[in-house]
């Protein structure tokens, strides 16, 4: 009698597992990440993780690369798109912007900011890429804005820094809950930036019209 075939435990696809984690994230918060409850929803043992992510630090990691570059492609884009430069900058914002309390993607962004006191040089090299590929998108967007006479003439890359920095501020605020906070104040306190810093001389400035909460 012919003997049956082993059967083979197959790891499910990369992506599958780096997609578990973000859904994770989502429903059950960053507490509710472990590795044998990851490896029961995909259905790989916490062993078969450790063995292809070796760290769970490698993993949230691995995972915020994947969900950035879903966010890049999305990106670039808006930036290829038609509009005025102003219209796929305010595009861009939105995209960057968390998107509320506990956003998956903010969340999990913060924790391997967090964890990252500790990180080796290549993770720290990792990171250091996911904030270059927007700062020189958003430079060249606001280069071509100027060229155009859209945007006042100003430092492209340092503009491109401080408007980085803003967003990254206002949504801490944001995705951790701090009370008076929410997205639509922060695209609101963005708006005014842009306003004040990149409206051309003479063009005249927007009224604010700002939420309150910040």
């Amino acid at each position: 009698m012919p003997r049956t075939p082993r059967r083979r435990n197959i790891a499910p696809p990369r992506e599958d597992v780096l997609a578990a984690v973000m859904a994770t994230v989502a429903e059950r918060g960053l507490d509710g990440l472990t590795m044998a409850g990851l490896g029961r929803e995909v259905g790989m043992s916490s062993g078969h993780l450790l063995y292809y992510f070796r760290t769970k630090d490698e993993l949230l990691l691995k995972t915020l690369e994947w969900s950035e570059a879903r966010l890049g492609t999305e990106r670039r884009a808006l930036l290829a798109g038609p509009g005025t430069a102003r219209e796929r900058l305010d595009a861009c914002i939105a995209l960057y912007v968390t998107d509320g309390h506990r956003d998956p993607h903010w969340t999990l962004r913060l924790e391997v900011w967090n964890r990252s006191q500790d990180a080796d040089d290549d993770a720290r090299a990792r990171q250091a890429a996911i904030e270059d590929a927007w700062q020189g998108d958003l430079t060249e967007l606001l280069t071509d804005g100027i060229a155009a006479g859209e945007f006042r003439t100003v430092g492209a890359g340092r503009t491109a820094t401080r408007l980085r920095v803003l967003m990254d501020g206002f949504s801490v605020h944001v995705t951790v809950g701090i009370p008076g906070t929410g997205r639509q104040q922060v695209l609101d306190q963005l708006r005014t930036y842009v306003d004040e810093t990149l409206t051309p001389p003479g063009a005249g400035t927007p009224a604010a019209d700002v939420a309150p909460g910040f």
